[in-house]
Order: structure tokens, then sequence, then C-alpha cells
């Protein structure tokens, strides 16, 4: 989701700061933050911050979350026109997210586009968080899917590692990748640099 479909990374390193300002009493790199992920908030927030009053402390990220969401964070242009040509095709579409189940349904829900997939698996679905493959396994095992058959979507190295751990194809795309170079290195067969070029792709093989 954050980086492949939704330009959200912004908004979720902001939330980050405005706890650990309250918290820490001091501002984290983006590098520090992205350090975290892997569990999804909650996970992540634990670990920055303890286990102490963490019930309040998701409560005030997921409230900033949602009233600075229409400020710092938009579709990539382009993805909705993606979707509804995977709907039109009755392309099954499964949404598999690091972040956890409030903050997902909160993006969905202020993007509006919670309708254009068949299951969504967040970090609180899963066993293991990636790059694991378990949240891909579940979409697989729901749909009786041929990992042959299924295209895995990403920005990350975890989820080119969760690919390769399923057998399922995966596409890189670096759009707005924070963790560009490192994915670049791994030389995915597959890497589309904006969203134009994917649908462009996406057309001319479904």
């Amino acid at each position: 989701m954050d980086g492949t479909i939704s330009q959200t990374n912004q908004l979720i390193f902001d939330s980050f700061n405005f706890i650990a300002e309250k918290y820490l009493n001091k501002k984290l790199s983006n590098v520090e933050i992205t350090s975290l992920f892997g569990p999804p908030e909650s996970g992540a927030l634990e670990a920055m911050l303890g286990h102490n009053n963490l019930e309040i402390i998701m409560e005030e990220y997921h409230k900033f979350y949602e009233e600075k969401h229409s400020e710092l964070a938009s579709l990539y242009p382009g993805i909705r026109e993606i979707l509804q040509f995977l709907k039109n095709r009755n392309i099954i579409v499964a949404l598999f997210t690091g972040k956890g189940r409030i903050a997902t349904d909160i993006s969905l829900r202020e993007f509006g586009i919670e309708n254009y997939f068949d299951m969504i698996i967040t970090g609180n679905d899963v066993e293991e968080y990636k790059p694991s493959g378990n949240g891909i396994k579940k979409i697989l095992n729901k749909f009786s899917l041929d990992p042959k058959n299924v295209l895995m979507v990403g920005d990350a190295v975890s989820d080119i590692l969760a690919a390769k751990s399923t057998g399922v194809n995966i596409a890189s795309v670096i759009w707005d990748s924070y963790g560009k170079d490192k994915v670049l290195l791994m030389n995915p067969e597959l890497i589309f640099e904006n969203v134009n070029d994917f649908e462009n792709w996406l057309q001319q093989n479904i």
C-alpha cells in the first residue's frame, strides 16, 4: 500500500514523530522510523516506547493519522484507473500491507478504494511479518491460486523477499520507494519507475 498505491510516507513519518516528540521529546529521522518497520504500528511504537500506555498511544497515533490524512496523503495519479482496469477484467486483487488494520482502513476509506480489493491482509492479520510470505500464502490459499499466475507489486526489498519465498512473480515499483537503491541492487525481473509505465505493461499483458 504505502509507496505503491498511496503516497503516505510523509503521513507515517509525521505520525511517528508526533508520538516521539510527545513521549521522547525528540524527533526521529526518516531512517530511524523506517528501521522500525516490519511489524504494524503497534509493534513499532512498542519497540520505540515500551509497553506503558500503548493502547492510549495507539489511539493518539490513529487520531493524528486520520486528522492529517487529507493534508499529507494521496493516491498516486493513475492508481485508481489501474484498480478499475483490473476490476473490469475480473482480476483478483488483494492488498497485503505491513501497516495495521486501523490505519489501513482509514486510508482505504479516505481514498474511497476499499471496494477494489477482494481480500485485505494487514500486519495485524499475519503470524510472521514481511519479509515473510505469510500474507501472500493466505491470499493464495483463499482463492486457490497457482503462484505462477500471481503478481506481487511492491516498493520494498521485503516485498521481493516475500514474493520469492512463495514462488509468486514480483514487480518492483520505485516511483516513491524509500528503499529504491536496495531494491535496484536485487535486480528484480520487472521494475517500473512510474505509474504510467506500469499501467501500459498491465494493459499489454493481461
